[in-house]
């Protein structure tokens, strides 16, 4: 009788440390991986609003494009509404409202110059750190933004026709509060997009390369890299091809 009770105990003792053992294993197997860890410390800088992680290659930055500052193009009783107060007297608005966007941006992790340059598309080339996207130097294809610039508020952004709102030239908004020579964001291809100065010195197209870009350490990447610079004359951001290899747009 002695050995049948020992013979239980011994039974119940191995399944106890199975069942446990088990459990543990279960337990390891259930923790997600962190998306973000391995994620660039540069996006830090980026909205908390913002969706960013690391998927395989690119970094997607997930945003509902609404700005972070006020618009006359938010409309007339909402809480971010705010009449015009720039400095165009040619203003106007355009018939659009500010709406909700669900755009996924995903760009290269680790760019790299392209081979062969690809022209940019109309619609969203690139994000800025506020979530909103930035589109190219043209109102249409191949049309100049010589009347479209009239309907830029005072933080030169606007609406389109889904209510999209997007930047074509400086965001003053965002130089305004960063500094002139602050983090934009980054365009498709992954090269990150400066303000109008460096070195507390304007940038003109003329510094820059035919990309609008040009190589050298930033206080974001010490090492080096390539990057656009914003300028007051066309093309304003970027010169109408990606220096590196664009990722996607989504919306």
């Amino acid at each position: 009788m002695k050995n049948i009770k020992m013979l239980f105990a011994i039974v119940g003792l191995i399944l106890v440390v199975s069942f446990s053992c088990g459990s543990d294993d279960s337990d390891k197997d259930m923790v997600p991986d962190d998306p973000n860890t391995d994620l660039p410390e540069v996006f830090s800088k980026f909205s908390e609003d913002l969706n960013i992680y690391v998927d395989g290659d690119f970094v997607v930055i997930e945003t509902d494009d609404v700005p972070d500052h006020n618009s006359p193009y938010f409309g007339v009783g909402h809480q971010n509404y705010e009449s015009y107060n720039g400095s165009n007297p040619d203003f106007h608005l355009n018939p659009n409202t500010i709406q909700e966007q669900s755009f996924v941006i995903r760009i290269p992790l680790n760019p790299a110059e392209a081979a062969s340059k690809e022209n940019t598309q109309l619609g969203a080339i690139g994000v800025a750190v506020n979530g909103v996207v930035i589109f190219n130097q043209y109102a249409g294809p191949d049309q100049p933004l010589t009347n479209e610039i009239n309907s830029f508020d005072q933080y030169n952004g606007h609406p389109q026709q889904t209510g999209a709102y997007h930047y074509h030239l400086e965001p003053s908004y965002l130089t305004g509060n960063n500094g002139p020579s602050s983090l934009i964001g980054f365009l498709l291809d992954g090269f990150p997009v400066y303000g109008p100065e460096e070195n507390n010195e304007v940038i003109t197209n003329a510094d820059l390369d035919a990309y609008h870009g040009h190589s050298h350490a930033t206080e974001d990447f010490p090492s080096g890299i390539y990057h656009y610079h914003i300028t007051s004359e066309d093309p304003y951001i970027n010169g109408g091809q990606f220096y590196g290899e664009p990722g996607t747009a989504t919306n």
